[in-house]
């Protein structure tokens, strides 16, 4: 890279590891080449800072969790949990909420297995849309997963048949946690209509 110290006086690495005169790069392309370095940079200040708001959020929430548990005498058993905390008048709120991260494990191809079995024994005509709904729970997307929200989605359906009994069993014996994420959100109520609206730390929402 052109800020690299090593690099000869008057020279550029271009993308490809070779090294350009100055005066043979267009104008533009320095000016590009600066513009993109100052947007980066600037970047990684605010990804900094928003670690750091991250940090300070959960830390200072953290402690006033555990200064209520104290006055009480009670124990929270861990940092695990969702929290909402509000100011007097209730128009600002912070919330801390912990999320885990679902996979299934093999029990869930024997689930989809013994749903395939239900759907063919069962009589035709609703069983159409029935399908189509296991079909798009069992569907991969791009990155080749399963939607965890869709197949569980699943157990919520009121079916009395052993088979199915036995496939959302299947289903519950696949569930792996594989770790947590903890998220901070930020709302402020709108004055005029009186909404909770999200204070965005998502640059894409901005």
């Amino acid at each position: 890279m052109s800020t690299e110290s090593n690099l000869p006086d008057g020279y550029w690495q271009d993308a490809k590891g070779a090294l350009i005169p100055i005066g043979n790069i267009k104008p533009e392309h320095q000016e590009e080449d600066a513009l993109v370095k100052s947007l980066v940079t600037e970047a990684k200040e605010l990804n900094r800072r928003l670690a750091a708001f991250k940090s300070r959020a959960f830390g200072d929430v953290q402690a006033f969790r555990d200064l209520i548990a104290e006055k009480y005498g009670v124990s929270r058993g861990g940092k695990k949990g969702n929290v909402t905390l509000s100011t007097f008048d209730g128009s600002m709120q912070v919330v801390v909420a912990v999320a885990d991260h679902v996979s299934f494990g093999s029990e869930l191809e024997a689930a989809k297995e013994l749903i395939d079995r239900c759907i063919h024994r069962w009589s035709e005509g609703a069983n159409a849309n029935l399908r189509a709904l296991v079909d798009q729970a069992f569907q991969v997307d791009k990155a080749g997963e399963i939607s965890t929200g869709r197949v569980l989605g699943l157990r919520r359906l009121a079916i009395e048949d052993a088979d199915w009994h036995r496939a959302m069993d299947a289903i519950a014996d696949a569930v792996r946690v594989t770790g947590t994420k903890a998220y901070v959100r930020v709302y402020e109520r709108d004055p005029v209509r009186e909404d909770r609206l999200p204070v965005s730390l998502d640059i894409a929402s901005v």
